[in-house]
């Protein structure tokens, strides 16, 4: 395996748990401890306008000159004796936080199968199998009573009194409004996603889950399950599990029905005799079925390069964040996403990421100043709310 390869196999994506699930995403470069940075991760510099680290390299070159004479200073003896006291203080810790490990996934199993009663009545209400009684009606209007007063109309009570078997759409709709998952979904995709009756979660004996997509009949595949596994590796790794891969299943797909790809026609003319013919080829489309086809490393003989390498990564980032989504969020929340209630308490909030398009440089504003037949809203500039000032921070580390 080429060392492109390697590298992002030897990246370490840490398994969620209650104490350490993001909001929205897990990095895929996420490591256990804390490592020593570099010297060109113990400046940090906080730019203002017409103020950067690089308009001042005499001081930069002077601070980055400092930092390395610190950091190459041998240690005294005494010193380095005690750090090494310190390490063997870490290691142990470490050793208690992989045991710990073990025990929350133990302890997410157990609760698992407590919460599979109210998963399996779930499906039965969503399908019309099962038809809640009065009190479960009442309690559960009781959560958010004030808000169902106020969106309650005489439409919906009509609409309640016509024969409609069960939520139709429900996951569907649950997925179209989680953000990440819903960026997935194309209109195309909803024809099938409409036959979607039930997500289901189980833990693998080794360390691991499986995600179960249960389907109706429908004019897209033959398939009544789809599901996706994902792997973490057998060694708790610095106190946590770390991702190992994911596998898919293969999507029988009737003809002409397959979501995943797109059939692209072209004519053709032979130069002798000027005959045409139209040439069909299936190019990959973007569809919410691509989960079911993760992806994977290279083999042994294949070599990346850079550019290759990154955008792999990202890949396997994306996708493992997105199976701990179905895990952690959508499965056990997914009535809150069917309302949209989910968007009010976790970190969904549209833009609330840093998004350097929605900035513009100093050339840019200035050159947008010039442009006045330009009728179009600009963004404020990020640096027009920073200090009038430069901010410079130094860490030292031993």
């Amino acid at each position: 395996m080429d060392q492109q390869a390697v590298e992002i196999k030897n990246k370490k994506v840490i398994a969620p748990t209650p104490q350490n699930t993001p909001i929205n995403t897990a990095p895929i470069s996420s490591q256990s401890i804390p490592a020593v940075p570099s010297i060109s991760e113990e400046i940090e510099t906080i730019s203002t306008p017409g103020v950067s680290g690089s308009s001042n390299p005499a001081l930069m070159s002077m601070l980055q000159g400092r930092l390395g004479n610190l950091v190459n200073e041998p240690l005294p003896a005494v010193v380095q004796r005690r750090i090494n006291g310190l390490k063997y203080l870490q290691s142990k810790h470490a050793e208690l936080e992989g045991e710990f490990q073990k025990e929350v996934l133990a302890l997410e199993k157990k609760y698992l199968e407590l919460y599979r009663p109210l998963y399996d009545k779930r499906a039965q209400v969503v399908s019309g199998q099962y038809e809640p009684t009065e009190e479960e009606v009442t309690a559960g209007a009781k959560v958010d009573e004030e808000e169902e007063a106020e969106e309650k109309t005489e439409e919906e009570e009509e609409v309640t009194d016509e024969d409609v078997m069960g939520i139709p759409e429900f996951w569907l709709t649950a997925l179209k409004t989680h953000p990440q998952i819903g960026e997935t979904i194309t209109d195309e995709d909803c024809e099938a996603l409409k036959h979607l009756v039930d997500i289901r979660l189980s833990y693998l004996e080794t360390p691991g889950f499986k995600l179960e997509f249960e389907f109706s009949e429908n004019d897209h595949f033959t398939n009544s399950v789809l599901t996706k596994t994902y792997y973490y590796q057998d060694n708790v790794s610095g106190g946590d599990y770390v991702y190992d891969r994911a596998e898919g299943c293969e999507i029988n797909w009737k003809e002409g029905k397959d979501l995943t790809v797109t059939v692209e026609t072209k004519k053709q003319r032979h130069k002798g005799t000027n005959k045409t013919r139209v040439v069909k080829r299936t190019v990959p489309a973007e569809s919410f079925f691509n989960f079911f086809n993760p992806p994977v490393l290279p083999e042994d003989d294949e070599e990346l390069d850079e550019e290759e390498a990154e955008g792999l990564d990202a890949k396997l980032e994306a996708d493992y964040e997105m199976g701990e989504e179905f895990k952690e969020k959508v499965i056990p929340h997914a009535v809150d996403f069917f309302t949209g209630k989910a968007l009010e308490y976790e970190d969904y909030e549209e833009g609330s990421d840093f998004d350097e398009d929605d900035y513009l440089s100093d050339e840019d504003e200035d050159e947008d100043d010039d442009d006045d037949d330009d009728d179009e809203e600009v963004k404020p500039s990020k640096a027009e709310s920073a200090p009038e000032m430069q901010t410079v921070l130094i860490f030292f580390f031993i």
